[in-house]
């Protein structure tokens, strides 16, 4: 059910990010997903990368610090309205969203969420009761 995310603090200054996408790129390690949040003097930047394992091997390699974690990855019909009917289902059942973000899935060929939930297994129990798709690895990777 869940998906690897790599979270990585950036120093907010020219070509660190160019950095972290270089060392990925140069392995042949495609991003799938991102997110990018900054502060005055640093960002987090979330990845779902095609090779969870060998991006986070490669990232630290290139002087990042990088943490793994797991996220749900949820399928959301894409058309209007399609994360509103996901966050009415969440807000009805009182689960608490801490950050989300989106991609289109190579092998479904439909728009997905990514979530880090307060409470994941809640979340998963209350979606999948509403007919909400949650995704699996090979959804998401391909793989």
């Amino acid at each position: 059910m869940f998906v690897k995310q790599l979270s990585l603090f950036i120093e907010n200054r020219s070509g660190r990010l160019g950095a972290a996408c270089r060392a990925l790129a140069d392995r042949k390690i495609n991003i799938l997903a991102l997110s990018l949040a900054d502060t005055a003097d640093f960002g987090i930047l979330r990845l779902i990368v095609s090779d969870p394992d060998a991006g986070h091997e490669t990232l630290k390699k290139a002087g990042f610090t990088v943490v793994g974690n797991d996220v749900l990855a949820v399928e959301v019909e894409d058309k209007p309205g399609g994360l509103a009917d996901i966050l009415d289902v969440l807000s009805r059942e009182k689960v608490n969203v801490e950050y989300m973000y989106a991609f289109s899935s190579i092998r479904t060929k439909r728009a997905a969420l990514i979530f880090r939930f307060e409470d994941s297994q809640t979340a998963i129990k209350k979606l999948t009761a509403a007919g909400i798709g949650v995704m699996n690895r090979i959804d998401v990777l391909g793989q």
